[in-house]
């Protein structure tokens, strides 16, 4: 009550942030007629001026209010459109770091240039992400001749362009691009070898468009390159025949639908144990014994795809590959896979290729890479149900924008049926009397299953339809554009970042084109144009006359942005619309989260067949289930953050040390202080303190020297010596490596054995940091498991984290002070550079090439390397595999394979 009179006496926070905004527009409102009158060459140099001014220390703020005019003037002369002054509010709330939310058909692309255009001013570059390729490179386009105009550069970042033309790109002043791509190519600009060859430039701002979708839904899953690893398709297979038989029983498992989650009962696991036994897969043992922990984990995943992943719901089999449906936006996700081994159990489940697991060589999420930039801002439709995400995570505030014309949809309540075949019954009737009054209708489903059954539904009834799914991906422009056509059916899966506004009557431009023979281009296109135009006018009267767009939703979705996205594509810039959601006790959000009692006491209301019942406080209800659904999600969200907070503090820094040893002159003080630690630490382990000297393990120092440095001193001798201690034989050590160290340089050359030096410092790197990275997927994968002992698992996956880390480092010091020590580069030979292999991005449409190494492998260079391997341990034989058993772990196998022993024969 007393929050209510407050509202009404002081307005709400986001109406005091408006006030303030609302005071600058007349300001720039006050620029215009001075604006107006200059020339075109007159308005163009204002761009000059500006940056020259920023040059000799004016803010970005102070000069605001004049390039926000300039910019709308300039749009007026180059895009005939002139900016309202909500988009001139929208436009400084997005200078200001925060989210605009303005609904659909308000405008955001064009809201975007003004602090699009203010802040390239600066000349640090701009970043305008959007959802897909089409929104990227149209809005390049149509908004890159406004930039153009005004003086600036513009590029695009989609796939398929070279590292050249990213470069290109990314170094002019507003770069359009895919979220993506960005993150993709920050990962492989942190896997090059040299500066020269990184494509981004330090970040300094970015506008994020649907930033809901791109912040918030897909948050939860991590961009990732990575790797090929042994191919194990026919172990899916095989586990899948036996879990394909399992599920027929539904006893044999446990699903919960909320948590998304299956387990083995345990008459399942008996029945799988007895079956992988039969099979072969079985050997000896239970099921649960730590070394078939590989086959539960195989068993896992197919129990999971047979289970909680529907076929044309959460996705598609085409051309032989399974192809995951985004459950945001319904759109195909080309190139993405589940991780884990999910998406071959799903490829054996369809019987389709199974193609081999990858291995993580780098990742990042979205949450921590759009982190990275300085100032970021962001703009949607619907922000304010996660307004409380995005000021946890982001430190985003949003801002509700005002619609230029107030909405004039009216939004019914919701009618619940018994059934889903009363429901859709329903729905069809309602289509057919809009469609009979010539009302365009928009039919929004939750995937793509129920657009068909809708669709099946309609051509029984012979109601002409269009449908919108993954399936017709590639017509989503043509067919959403024509939607607001008189009596026009369209089904469409969630309409989440479609970024094509529906005008009613149907796009004038886009339907002369479909219907012209010709080139679109000449006099006889413009006549063409123009009649269209007059035809769409008129029946852009007879839509506003039946009521406007009709948004009818067949389901309620687990967020409520999704449904108000839906709603929204009604009422566009104060059109007339309508808009009506029908559910049925059927649904999954009403069957899982809905209450139980809701069904009784429809019954005991007499809900007869075909009948529904409509109430606000049914739409109460069911806002109150999304809400625990969103927070469920926010909270997995923010606990997957936590763990990938560890992960980045280490990321950064690996890719902070990275570049400082690319752009260093030479790293010759850093090997020296890398080979003097990997001393200390040989002997130190050899000698432990306060130890006496009949305890020193100087046979086993005298091994790692042998190993790890290629000199054979006699260590056991100094450790028999009267009177000597740890330092003196530190020292001796260290006085052999050196002089051994010079040496090899002076042989090689000091300058070219300066640039061998960074680039195995580099390679090295590269490599243990990808062992890493998979330990701490394993770490991740089992650290849930400490809390049956009590304990909190991210403070032990912190812990755990920490000492990997820290043996990674011990590591990459010990391995580039072998292979500087004994490695030998032939005259003239060309510098060791990393072998390409094959990469999968887990977003990216199909594989690239970049530097690093297969699974398991150290520096292979190929058949015609030009460095000589480290020699071989003492006593080892390279050509009797009889001896090869005396080779330590961490040393080079003697098949010459390049691998280390214990990753090549001496695996077991």
């Amino acid at each position: 009550m007393f929050a209510r009179l407050a509202r009404s006496l002081f307005g709400t926070s986001n109406d005091r942030v408006l006030k303030g905004y609302r005071a600058r527009v007349p300001a720039i409102n006050a620029l215009e007629p001075q604006m107006a009158a200059l020339s075109d060459d007159a308005l163009r140099a204002k761009t000059p001026e500006f940056q020259e001014r920023l040059a000799k220390g004016e803010s970005l703020d102070a000069i605001l209010p004049e390039a926000f005019a300039v910019c709308r003037e300039a749009a007026k002369r180059v895009l005939g459109m002139r900016h309202f002054d909500v988009q001139l509010i929208g436009g400084m709330v997005l200078h200001d770091g925060k989210i605009a939310e303005m609904k659909t058909g308000e405008g955001k692309t064009l809201v975007a240039t003004l602090p699009v255009y203010l802040n390239a001013l600066a000349g640090k570059g701009v970043h305008v992400v959007t959802v897909n390729d089409y929104l990227a490179t149209r809005d390049a386009e149509w908004m890159g001749q406004l930039y153009t105009w005004l003086g600036l550069t513009t590029g695009t970042i989609v796939y398929g362009k070279t590292d050249g033309e990213r470069r290109d790109a990314y170094h002019a002043d507003i770069t359009y691009g895919t979220n993506n791509e960005f993150g993709f190519d920050y990962l492989r600009d942190n896997m090059k070898y040299r500066l020269d060859e990184m494509v981004q430039r330090p970040f300094a701002y970015a506008i994020v468009d649907e930033v809901d979708s791109i912040l918030v839904d897909e948050a939860r899953t991590p961009l990732i390159i990575s790797g090929p690893t042994d191919d194990t398709s026919d172990l899916y297979n095989r586990v899948d025949t036996v879990v394909a038989e399992l599920v027929k029983d539904p006893s044999t498992f446990e699903k919960d639908e909320k948590m998304k989650t299956v387990s083995l009962t345990e008459a399942g696991t008996q029945t799988v144990a007895d079956a992988l036994t039969a099979a072969g897969m079985l050997e000896e043992g239970d099921l649960y014994d730590f070394h078939n922990v590989t086959l539960v984990h195989h068993v896992n995943q197919s129990l999971r795809a047979h289970t909680l992943f529907t076929r044309d719901v959460d996705y598609i089999v085409r051309q032989d590959k399974i192809v995951i449906i985004d459950e945001f936006t319904g759109r195909m996700m080309e190139g993405r896979r589940y991780s884990e081994g999910l998406h071959q159990a799903l490829e054996a489940k369809e019987g389709v290729t199974v193609q081999p697991e990858n291995q993580t060589l780098a990742s990042i999420t979205f949450q921590n890479y759009f982190r990275l930039f300085p100032k970021l801002a962001g703009m949607t439709g619907t922000a304010a149900t996660e307004a409380d995400e995005f000021a946890e995570i982001y430190k985003l505030e949003v801002v509700e924008i005002p619609t230029n014309v107030p909405v004039a949809r009216a939004d019914s309540d919701d009618e619940v049926y018994r059934s889903a075949a009363e429901k859709y019954e329903a729905v069809a009737t309602l289509v057919q009397e809009a469609r009979d009054r010539g009302q365009p209708c928009l039919v929004g489903t939750t995937s793509i299953e129920k657009s068909e059954l809708i669709s099946s539904l309609l051509k029984k009834k012979n109601i002409p339809h269009q449908v919108l799914n993954a399936r017709y991906h590639e017509q989503e422009a043509a067919i959403i554009s024509q939607a607001g056509r008189p009596g026009a059916v369209t089904i469409a899966t969630n309409m989440a970042g479609r970024g094509t506004d529906i005008k009613l009557g149907g796009n004038a431009e886009m339907l002369a084109r479909a219907t012209f023979p010709g080139e679109p281009d000449g006099p006889e296109f413009e006549a063409r144009l123009a009649e269209i135009r007059r035809e769409v006018e008129s029946s852009s009267e007879k839509v506003k006359a039946a009521g406007g767009l009709f948004v009818i939703g067949t389901e309620r979705h687990e967020s409520r942005r999704i449904d108000n996205q839906l709603r929204g594509r009604s009422g566009r810039q104060g059109d007339p619309g309508a808009s009506r959601f029908f559910l049925s006790l059927e649904d999954d959000l009403m069957r899982i989260f809905g209450s139980d009692r809701m069904g009784g006491m429809l019954q005991k209301l007499g809900l007869k067949e075909g009948e529904a019942i409509v109430h606000p406080w049914i739409n109460k209800a069911l806002e109150k289930a999304q809400k625990k659904v969103e927070a469920r999600n926010f909270d997995t969200r923010k606990n997957l953050l936590k763990y990938d907070d560890v992960m980045n503090d280490q990321r950064k820094e690996v890719y902070a040390q990275r570049r400082a040893f690319m752009q260093a002159e030479n790293v010759a003080e850093t090997i020296a202080e890398m080979r003097q630690e990997v001393i200390d630490e040989m002997v130190s382990r050899a000698i432990p303190e306060n130890a006496y000297p009949e305890q020193w393990e100087m046979e086993a120092l005298q091994s790692k020297v042998r190993d790890t440095l290629g000199l054979d001193l006699p260590v056991m001798d100094w450790g028999r010596e009267e009177g000597i201690d740890e330092t003196q034989i530190r020292e001796r050590i260290t006085e052999a490596a050196e002089r051994a160290y010079a040496a090899r340089s002076a042989n090689i050359g000091p300058d070219r054995m300066r640039e061998v030096e960074k680039s195995l410092l580099l390679m090295v790197f590269d490599k243990v940091w990808k062992d890493h990275l998979l330990s701490l997927d394993h770490l991740r994968q089992g650290i849930g498991l400490r809390a049956y002992a009590q304990r909190d698992p991210l403070n032990e996956y912190k812990s755990e984290a920490f000492n990997l880390f820290n043996a990674m480092l011990s590591e990459m010091r010990e391995e580039t002070t072998r292979w500087l020590m004994q490695v030998d580069l032939a005259p003239e030979a060309p510098l060791p550079s990393p072998d390409p292999i094959s990469f999968t991005d887990a977003r990216h449409p199909a594989p690239d090439e970049i530097g690093g190494y297969g699974e398991g492998e150290a520096l292979s260079y190929g058949s015609a390397a030009p460095l000589a391997a480290p020699r071989v341990a003492e006593g080892v034989d390279p050509n009797d595999p009889t001896t090869w058993d005396r080779t330590p772990r961490n040393a080079p196998c003697p098949c010459g394979s390049g691998k280390k022993y214990k990753h090549c024969h001496g695996r077991g």
